[in-house]
């Protein structure tokens, strides 16, 4: 039986042409890489919705759902081959300033340029930018 497919929101908080990655640690999955604030879609939750909880929570920023922009659609399959779906928001508009809220996930939440990403970024966060940077809204990935 297949698994269920996951639903993944990201948010590209942007600012200077340059993106905000967190730094993952102690984990387990990833650790030392980079990738967007992001999680899972909970269920009953909008993805709308999901990203603005995941930007609070990871990054301490509060964003208004209608703040977010879908820039990129991706379907997926992550390293262990589970089917993902991941929505990518970007927005240059919340409320705060970026600061670690998850010390113990995470390493800290440095800015890079959007178009030069450093080589330790999660692959699939590293892609969705890209597409999004070229303007294309869908991609498949891993199938």
């Amino acid at each position: 039986m297949q698994p269920h497919t996951v639903i993944d929101a990201m948010i590209i908080l942007e600012r200077d042409r340059h993106v905000l990655l967190a730094e993952r640690s102690g984990t387990g999955y990833a650790d030392g890489l980079l990738n967007l604030p992001s999680g899972k879609v909970d269920p009953g939750e909008s993805v709308l919705d999901a990203a603005a909880r995941e930007a609070r929570e990871e990054v301490g920023v509060t964003i208004r759902p209608d703040a977010l922009r879908p820039v990129h659609v991706m379907h997926y399959r992550n390293p262990e081959g589970q089917p993902r779906i991941g929505w990518f928001f970007a927005t240059r508009v919340w409320a705060g300033t970026p600061t670690n809220a998850e010390p113990h996930k995470c390493a800290g939440i440095p800015w890079h340029p959007a178009d030069q990403l450093p080589e330790n970024t999660v692959p699939y966060n590293a892609l969705g930018i890209a597409h999004y940077l070229k303007g294309e809204p869908f991609s498949v990935h891993g199938w």
